[in-house]
């Protein structure tokens, strides 16, 4: 039961940053001016990385308690998976975002096209470590 928790839980993260990621942003930027969009897309991935945090909360809590479950490490592909998802909310948004609107002031050694392709490459990265957490889950779920 556990499992199936996991797998709705990493199905639906997944879904919303896949969401987030190829429909609301180039759509917020192909309808609205440059400066709105930024800002609109800037509230969007607050939200996400937000809720990111308290979903990695949920998800870490299910893989460790299915590991124990199981004879032998505590440590699981399942758990490594969702670390590496917080991992990139973190690194992507709270470490990234910061240098990111200080390179939009000119300061900072880093560009905001460097720093914004780090974080979209962080942001794939999260997305494909969630579907691959959610098929995983799900294919555990379903053997007898």
């Amino acid at each position: 039961m556990l499992r199936r928790w996991m797998a709705w839980v990493a199905g639906l993260w997944a879904g919303a940053v896949l969401t987030i990621g190829s429909v609301a942003a180039p759509s917020a930027f192909a309808v609205l001016e440059r400066a709105q969009a930024g800002r609109y897309v800037a509230r969007i991935f607050a939200i996400e990385a937000h809720a990111s945090l308290a979903l990695a909360v949920v998800l870490i809590l299910l893989a460790r308690r299915c590991a124990k479950q199981q004879a032998g490490s505590h440590f699981s592909l399942e758990l490594g998976l969702a670390l590496m998802a917080l991992f990139c909310t973190v690194a992507g948004y709270f470490a990234l975002q910061p240098m990111m609107e200080a390179a939009r002031a000119g300061q900072g050694a880093w560009s905001f096209a460097a720093l914004h392709g780090a974080s979209l490459a962080l942001f794939v990265l999260k997305g494909f470590a969630l579907l691959a957490l959610a098929w995983r889950a799900t294919a555990v779920a379903a053997r007898p």
